[in-house]
């Protein structure tokens, strides 16, 4: 038996489809490991467009009606890609903690002049910022944190439903909130690495009154090196599952 519907209901279905994409859409094209900008834009979009044939027969009753003037519409449209771009867009700064992190860690271990391009954003930072964003995006799949990023994106219809006014204050509120906290993550994350710069420069500096004929600098740098990669090896595993218990905290406040 072939299901079919009436020609009606054709165009109204299409435009629920069409909604549902732009939420979807919007979050999954800055999302962390779904959409990461090393990822081909078709591969991003193929990806949107299969989660939103899954999901909107689930989220269709969300949407008390689809709006079929041009006006309505545009102005729905323009309401379910901005709701999409805060979900993607406040995982994304939550895991910008990394990279805060990574940063700190480089300028207390002497590596602060090793940047590289960040694979994630496009642009240069600290290499070991960067190598921690790669690890982190791994560990998004490895973690199966994305099942919880499509189960925030299912709820978002029950916390942010279609055609209710713009929460524009609990928005700002929410990207405040996740800025702050990445920042305070990521200095809590480099915190061993402070602690021990601290106590080696102090070493150092009572090493140079004590024997000042010692070329100081030509023995801490390579020191300081080799113990930030030391500490940074036994460290990392730790300091990865302590940013991801936080990361899904920070998802699960989407789930109802």
């Amino acid at each position: 038996m072939i299901f079919t519907l009436p020609a009606d209901m054709l165009p109204e279905t299409a435009l629920l489809y069409v909604l549902a994409f732009a939420r979807i859409g919007g979050a999954m094209m800055v999302l962390p490991g779904l959409g990461e900008i090393s990822i081909s834009a078709r591969i991003r979009l193929v990806m949107a467009l299969t989660v939103t044939v899954a999901l909107t027969p689930v989220v269709a009753s969300a949407y008390p009606s689809v709006p079929l003037g041009i006006g309505p519409m545009a102005g729905s449209l323009i309401s379910e890609i901005f709701t999409g771009l805060f979900m993607g867009l406040t995982a994304r700064i939550f895991m910008s903690a990394l990279q805060v992190a990574g940063t700190v860690i480089a300028f207390q271990s002497g590596l602060a002049f090793a940047m590289n391009v960040d694979p994630s954003q496009g642009t240069q930072g600290a290499i070991i910022g960067n190598y921690l964003v790669v690890l982190g995006t791994a560990m998004v799949f490895a973690t199966n944190t994305h099942h919880l990023m499509l189960m925030a994106l299912h709820d978002s219809y029950v916390l942010f439903p279609p055609g209710a006014a713009f929460p524009v204050h609990d928005f700002l509120t929410v990207a405040i909130s996740s800025m702050s906290k990445a920042f305070a993550l990521g200095i809590q994350l480099a915190t061993p690495f402070i602690v021990f710069s601290l106590i080696f420069y102090l070493g150092i500096g009572i090493i140079s009154k004590l024997i000042p004929q010692v070329q100081i600098f030509f023995v801490a740098m390579p020191a300081n090196i080799l113990v930030g990669f030391v500490l940074l090896l036994l460290l990392l595993s730790a300091l990865m599952l302590w940013f991801f218990d936080h990361f899904q905290t920070m998802l699960r406040q989407f789930i109802l």
